[in-house]
């Protein structure tokens, strides 16, 4: 068993995009992170030396120059991204098939999230 749906048209077409995204995503977090860890290795740090705070300004920079901070945090930011672009990609699927109902639930998913972001920064700050 393949664990995709039986069933043909739009619906089967989008669970296989949504599959394939999620592969993607996945396979991509992983080899970040495991570039990151490599990098550690490289630089002889220590993996249970204190992390560096998230800096999205210095990821590209880290990363260019090979230090392992840069992969880690855009290996984890992947690792969080991945779930909400599945919600996303359902709820464009969803719209096109017309399905508004589920449209709504992923459009729903889509805000909880987005507040439970919001609220975290400034109970944060």
């Amino acid at each position: 068993m393949t664990g995709v749906p039986t069933g043909g048209g739009a619906g089967r077409d989008l669970d296989v995009m949504i599959a394939r995204l999620l592969t993607f995503g996945t396979y991509v977090s992983i080899a970040l992170l495991v570039a990151g860890y490599l990098a550690m290795l490289a630089g002889g740090i220590s993996p249970y030396a204190p992390a560096p705070g998230l800096d999205p300004g210095a990821i590209v920079a880290d990363i260019l120059a090979g230090r392992a901070p840069g992969f880690l945090w855009l290996g984890l930011l992947a690792v969080i991204a991945t779930p909400t672009a599945r919600i996303v990609a359902a709820m464009v699927g969803f719209a096109r098939m017309r399905e508004w109902e589920m449209a709504s639930v992923s459009v729903g998913i889509l805000v909880v999230i987005t507040l439970s972001v919001i609220l975290a920064r400034l109970v944060e700050a």
